[in-house]
């Protein structure tokens, strides 16, 4: 997972372009946006965290802000 990668997503997508790449690469399409990574899985993390800031901002809260609640739920999750 490559933070300056998630964050110029969130800056150049709307949640629904990353909707449906995240969607697309889940299914082993190409996505129609340019999801850089290592990867299909790195790619997919991208899409998918890109999404969930994406989705967070779009509700208010400053990139930094869900940024870190994004990292936090990673961590949480891999503990």
């Amino acid at each position: 997972m490559k933070i300056p990668v998630i964050k110029k997503l969130v800056e150049e997508y709307s949640a629904e372009a990353l909707e449906k790449a995240e969607a697309d690469l889940a299914e082993e399409e190409t996505p129609t946006i340019e999801i850089p990574g290592d990867d299909e899985g790195e790619k997919l993390t991208h899409a998918f965290a890109a999404l969930w800031i994406r989705q967070k901002m779009d509700d208010g809260e400053e990139f930094k802000t869900a940024l870190r609640a994004y990292t936090q739920m990673v961590r949480g999750s891999i503990s």
